[in-house]
């Protein structure tokens, strides 16, 4: 589920919608988190969709380490890629603001944190572009994901969290907390084995 304080907007014919804070959201705000309406598709399960549909998992899913498809039900699906982006994970079900998001201002992920099964070009335009997503992004750019997103996680307890009670396995978020130790990286999230197609 999509932080509350969001809106979907039109942004142009080639990037199409977005998600947009319609009141500042601080870093260290849990901005997304996975829940139980958020929909789970195999690679099996996929190929057997119609066309329509899996052109339609391909465009606004992502996938996960075990190679699911998942499916945002919510607005979050719009989430467009920067390669500057203000939202993050930390290797857990859901992502951080990993800097303070002001009123009117997109929320972005970065593609490459998402298993993406080929290469694309980015339209993102941010200073740092990279050009191009690339499948083994988070092997290479992982360890800099990790330092930008960690203070954001121990931000948590200083910040509202209206999304808290949607935190999956929050005993081990808990742990963390108090050990930084315990705290997973990006690395998590990532997916050893291509899908097979």
């Amino acid at each position: 589920m999509v932080h509350p304080d969001t809106e979907l907007r039109y942004i142009s014919d080639a990037i199409g919608w977005g998600v947009f804070a319609t009141r500042p959201i601080p870093r260290g705000t849990i901005t997304w988190a996975l829940d139980a309406l958020d929909q789970k598709f195999t690679p099996t399960q996929a190929a057997l969709l119609p066309e329509y549909a899996r052109n339609l998992l391909d465009k606004y899913s992502y996938i996960d380490a075990a190679g699911r498809y998942i499916l945002c039900w919510d607005h979050a699906r719009f989430f467009n890629h920067s390669c500057e982006a203000n939202c993050l994970s930390v290797g857990y079900d859901f992502e951080l603001a990993i800097r303070d998001i002001a009123a009117g201002e997109e929320r972005t992920d970065d593609y490459g944190t998402l298993n993406p099964d080929e290469p694309f070009s980015c339209l993102c335009a941010a200073s740092g572009c990279r050009g191009a997503v690339q499948p083994d992004d988070m092997l290479r750019l992982g360890e800099i994901w990790n330092v930008l997103s960690r203070d954001a996680f121990f931000r948590i307890r200083q910040v509202p969290q209206p999304l808290w009670h949607l935190v999956p396995d929050r005993e081990i978020v808990e742990a963390a907390l108090a050990d930084p130790n315990r705290l997973r990286t990006i690395h998590h999230h990532y997916r050893r084995q291509p899908i097979a197609h």
